[in-house]
């Protein structure tokens, strides 16, 4: 299992790109990107963008919820962009939708 994630400036946002799948074994790689990002862009927007996501256990979900709740303890804030129906879906389930905002698309951030 792999997990690559790749930071860009799109626009205005700083993007994190992220493919593979997260989970136990993974789940370092992304949770060091994010507090890397949040050390240096304390004040900032971050949109992950999971379209290249193929797996994402409740692992992946905590980390992005705490990524989120650091980005907004500066004044931040974390979108995830994600077009998966399935992951749409669970993210409605566990009420990860209601605490950090899910778009379907670069264009909707």
């Amino acid at each position: 299992m792999e997990l690559n994630v790749r930071r860009a400036s799109v626009g205005a946002a700083e993007v994190l790109h992220v493919s593979g799948e997260i989970d136990l074994a993974t789940i370092p790689v992304l949770h060091n990107a994010l507090v890397r990002f949040s050390n240096e862009s304390p004040c900032a927007v971050l949109v992950v963008d999971l379209d290249g996501v193929s797996a994402c256990d409740d692992s992946g979900l905590g980390v992005l919820l705490g990524a989120a709740g650091r980005l907004r303890d500066g004044g931040g804030d974390l979108v995830v962009v994600c077009s998966d129906e399935s992951f749409c879906s669970r993210f409605a389930r566990t009420g990860f939708d209601r605490a950090v905002r899910v778009v379907p698309s670069m264009a909707a951030v």
